[in-house]
């Protein structure tokens, strides 16, 4: 619900019962509008469908409790393979980003296995801030 003059967005897992078309949609819109209103956006979405991530010109990771990356989207991949961390060539980038920043998926998946001291360095790398805009598509 947006009520009065602000120019601030903060939504939770708007996806959460949706299908991925209409998440997309959704996103898609509310892009559009905090570009036209000039206005901010933050959003959490749990495995955003590809095409629904692409929207997205700068992300925030958090895992347990930290930033982990804080950055434009078309960079995140770099900065994982820089710290050891590549997404396979037929795995989804937002999948990957879920698995590499979450220590239960990690133990489940057994692809990608995190040094103990590698989350530190990823936590430790970026400084906290706010997602601001949202790609024209």
């Amino acid at each position: 619900m947006l009520v009065g003059p602000s120019k601030a967005l903060f939504m939770d897992e708007i996806s959460t019962g949706l299908d991925s078309s209409t998440t997309f949609q959704i996103v898609k819109f509310i892009g559009q509008f905090v570009r036209v209103m000039d206005g901010t956006m933050l959003m959490s979405l749990l495995q955003p469908a590809p095409e629904t991530y692409n929207l997205f010109v700068d992300i925030v990771l958090l895992s347990e409790g930290y930033v982990v990356y804080l950055g434009d989207r078309e960079h995140v991949l770099e900065f994982f393979e820089s710290m050891g961390f590549k997404c396979p060539e037929r795995k989804g980038v937002a999948d990957f980003l879920q698995e590499v920043t979450s220590k239960k998926d990690q133990d489940n998946t057994g692809v990608i296995k995190m040094h103990p001291t590698a989350m530190s360095q990823l936590k430790s790398s970026q400084k906290p801030a706010v997602i601001n805009e949202v790609a024209n598509n």
